[in-house]
């Protein structure tokens, strides 16, 4: 019951429905997503931090950074059902899009900070 009521309450934030898109298009480091969606890296960490508690997604370390990612394969069967619906379904938001497009700058971005 608690894994059910923790998976519902992560999803009760806009701001991790945009992580969880945006994590959809691929692995992505908390620079990356601070810069799309605007937001403080504390704000960003904290919101990842929910998800990854309630296994939506997953970290992985490489040195200083830490990039995030969907957790398809370990989630609980709650998890992986409702990222399903999720994967689904916002589409046409217009935030989402918006966020996307916010993507393909980062991603531009990140490969010419290295």
């Amino acid at each position: 019951m608690k894994e059910i009521i923790r998976a519902f309450k992560a999803l009760g934030d806009e701001t991790r429905i945009r992580l969880i898109k945006l994590l959809e298009q691929r692995e992505l480091c908390v620079c990356e997503l601070m810069q799309v969606l605007n937001m403080t890296q504390s704000r960003v960490s904290r919101n990842l931090g929910i998800l990854k508690n309630a296994g939506f997604v997953k970290d992985r370390r490489d040195g200083l950074w830490v990039h995030y990612s969907i957790n398809y394969e370990d989630a609980p069967l709650i998890v992986q059902k409702l990222l399903s619906i999720l994967k689904e379904s916002s589409n046409n938001d217009p935030i989402l899009i918006k966020d996307l497009a916010e993507l393909t700058k980062a991603k531009k971005f990140s490969e010419i900070s290295k």
